[in-house]
């Protein structure tokens, strides 16, 4: 089993009530590989929310209301989920101030990127979880025998 962001596998979780569905990713989950999560909700934010960005450490909400919190608290129930299902890897939300990895917001909402992995994202490298972004799903799938073509029926 593999975590994967819900955003990627088809559900309408980001902030803006879409999705940024990855056929890759949504082929893993309807094939029961892969479990889907969401930190945001599972810290306790709603869909549709504000759009937030790291800064100093902390997760902002672009109004100016601290959401670290429940950032925090959505990467610890994310790490219980993918311990719970014994998931070694993940393939997660790019830019994301949970789910990036590699690159995030700079916490400006100018849509500059910096350095950097969102709080889900450096707990689970933390716990020994490969993580990685979107841009490496089909690779992902592809090593555990996935098409990155969702098949049409």
């Amino acid at each position: 089993m593999i975590l994967v962001s819900a955003c990627l596998a088809g559900l309408r979780c980001k902030w803006n009530l879409e999705s940024a569905e990855h056929p890759a990713m949504s082929r893993l989950f309807r094939e029961g590989m892969a479990i889907p999560v969401c930190p945001e909700q599972l810290g306790g934010l709603s869909t549709p929310r504000e759009p937030s960005e790291l800064r100093d450490g902390r997760v902002f909400a672009k109004g100016g209301r601290d959401v670290t919190r429940e950032y925090r608290r959505g990467a610890e129930e994310t790490l219980a989920i993918a311990r719970a299902f014994d998931c070694r890897s993940a393939v997660l939300k790019s830019r994301s101030p949970s789910c990036g990895c590699g690159r995030v917001y700079d916490g400006t909402f100018t849509g500059r990127l910096v350095p950097g992995d969102g709080v889900t994202a450096a707990l689970l490298k933390a716990n020994g979880i490969a993580v990685y972004d979107e841009s490496a799903a089909g690779e992902v799938a592809a090593a555990i025998g996935v098409s990155t073509v969702a098949e049409e029926n």
